[in-house]
């Protein structure tokens, strides 16, 4: 066997069944033996958009997503789709063709130090020295990846090691043990009951929940727990979706973007539980509020994050989903709390929005994405790009029993649609949806390409302003209207690139019965674009 047709066999050990990425001399050996696999291969338009891909479907999945790519420009590409999923703890494992080991530091054609340039965006990464490490190093790096707090890890392969032929007979490890890498599952018994005696004795409790419940699939045992013991919960962006929003007990998003009934409550209570979310800037910019005259607890599978932001009154370390499960058994149950709940309900109904009816030529952006939720599938999935529309979704897409998907951590323009058609491969059934706007859009159309050569359907929606809107925003407060590189001139014509494509196209603007194109727009599950006319002035507000 050569290193190529190793690196293959491993992957299916691993039962990988989608491989996202881009051919290259440097990484041929290893896409010309993937031929003779079942490992369905997918050819992306650009590299960036393998990781995106890779990542979707790992967030539907729940699998490791597996992207492959070549050396040089192949990698360096590549990279911001690695630092997407490291900041959203994405179970990733990327491998990148290098060139010749003899080679390495010569300064060769496509040569780069990819494993230097990631360093600070993956958990790990290898260059593999020796044809004979390969089956260990992959099954070092899914493990990895797919445990403790997820993560991207990086494997540089050079073109000889693909090439040589691999010493003895293959076999590749049943287990592992890194003596340098053990990840706390269990929680600490001590400290577990700790937490229930607090949750007994609190008066206004609340559960504060983010990414990591998702990652650690405990969305079921967290909701029990909220609703054995009536604690009401908000959420951070990547939490969304945890608790369906129109539950009883969910009060929103909490943040500089976050709804202010859902920060008033948190910042109110006298005992959170901060679950799987890392207490950074956009969720909590005063983290002395949230620590004011209360109890804070803060649980994570990854004991670096707890603490690094803000100090727990009880810390608390491992899998989510075993230390819930561990809380069911131990707590009886027995807590009151409605006398809370009425005053957060007095809050969110004093607090909320005004929506006063829109009226003009373009569409408002915030009833329009009420009403795209309401008439999607209850299991969809929404996938949000990053700006204004990404506010707007956050605030007013209503998550049934489905999930809801962005790029929080990095805030990475162009994610949707890779992300969307990874999340379509890893649940082809499902509903899918992309929401973007007209700047991020151009940054990942090519992928139209994507979608049609493998069938890939997906709805996106693009919200159309002619701007990039979250930065006029802040020119707009910052700079008093002193506009500079925000106006999106020249913009493609999109019912043309729908054709281009073979795909449908639609068009809503404040003339336009809006619920009458959405059932045109979701009514089947082919491809769609359905563009949606936005004031350029509108701004992101509740």
């Amino acid at each position: 066997m050569t290193g190529a047709e190793v690196i293959v066999k491993c992957l299916e050990k691993e039962n990988v069944e989608l491989i996202y990425g881009y051919s290259g001399v440097a990484i041929d050996p290893f896409w010309n033996k993937i031929l003779s696999s079942d490992i369905k291969q997918v050819l992306v338009r650009t590299e960036q958009n393998a990781a995106h891909l890779a990542s979707g479907y790992a967030r539907i999945s729940g699998k490791v997503g597996v992207c492959a790519v070549t050396s040089g420009p192949g990698a360096t590409n590549l990279i911001t789709g690695i630092a997407t999923a490291y900041a959203d703890s994405i179970s990733l494992v990327a491998i990148t063709g290098q060139v010749n080991s003899d080679m390495i530091g010569s300064d060769v054609f496509q040569e780069a130090d990819i494993t230097g340039a990631v360093e600070s965006f993956v958990k790990y990464s290898y260059l593999v020295r020796d044809v004979a490490d390969l089956p260990r190093i992959i099954k070092e790096a899914f493990y990895i990846a797919g445990t403790g707090r997820r993560g991207p890890v990086l494997i540089d392969i050079p073109f000889d090691v693909q090439n040589s032929e691999f010493p003895g007979k293959f076999s590749y490890p049943e287990t592992i043990s890194m003596r340098s890498y053990k990840p706390t599952v269990k929680g600490n018994i001590v400290q577990i009951r700790k937490v229930i005696k607090e949750v007994e004795e609190a008066k206004r409790p609340i559960i504060c929940v983010g990414g990591g419940v998702h990652l650690s699939g405990a969305t079921e045992q967290i909701r029990k727990f909220a609703e054995l013991n009536n604690v009401p919960v908000v959420s951070t962006m990547m939490g969304i979706g945890v608790m369906p929003s129109e539950h009883p007990l969910y009060f929103g998003m909490v943040g500089n973007n976050g709804q202010p009934f859902a920060n008033r409550a948190m910042n109110e209570s006298d005992l959170l539980l901060m679950v799987g979310a890392r207490v950074a800037d956009r969720a909590v910019n005063r983290p002395d509020l949230i620590t004011e005259n209360k109890i804070m607890v803060h649980i994570d599978v990854d004991p670096a994050e707890i603490g690094k932001n803000v100090g727990p009154t009880i810390p608390l370390v491992g899998d989510i989903k075993n230390i819930f499960e561990d809380f069911l058994e131990q707590d009886d149950h027995a807590d009151d709390h409605e006398e809370w709940l009425k005053t957060l309900n007095t809050y969110k109904k004093e607090m909320a929005s005004d929506r006063k009816p829109y009226e003009g030529s373009f569409v408002e952006p915030k009833d329009f994405i009420t009403k795209l939720s309401n008439a999607m599938k209850d299991d969809a999935i929404y996938v949000a790009d990053v700006g204004q529309n990404q506010i707007w979704s956050c605030a007013y897409h209503i998550v049934k029993n489905g999930r809801f998907l962005t790029s929080g951590g990095m805030g990475t323009m162009g994610y949707s649609i890779p992300a969307a058609m990874g999340a379509k491969m890893a649940a082809p059934t499902k509903q899918v949806v992309a929401v973007i706007g007209d700047g991020a859009f151009q940054m990942s159309m090519m992928e139209l390409a994507t979608m049609r050569q493998y069938g890939v359907n997906i709805k996106i929606v693009v919200m159309k302003n002619g701007f990039l809107g979250m930065v006029r925003e802040h020119q707009h407060y910052a700079y008093n209207d002193h506009y500079c590189m925000v106006e999106l001139k020249g913009d493609p014509d999109l019912s043309l690139i729908a054709a281009a494509y073979g795909m449908g196209y639609l068009k809503v603007d404040g003339r336009c019965d809006a619920d009458e194109k959405l059932s045109e727009f979701l009514s089947d599950d082919s491809s769609c674009i359905l563009e949606v006319m936005v004031d350029p002035m509108e701004l992101v507000k509740y």
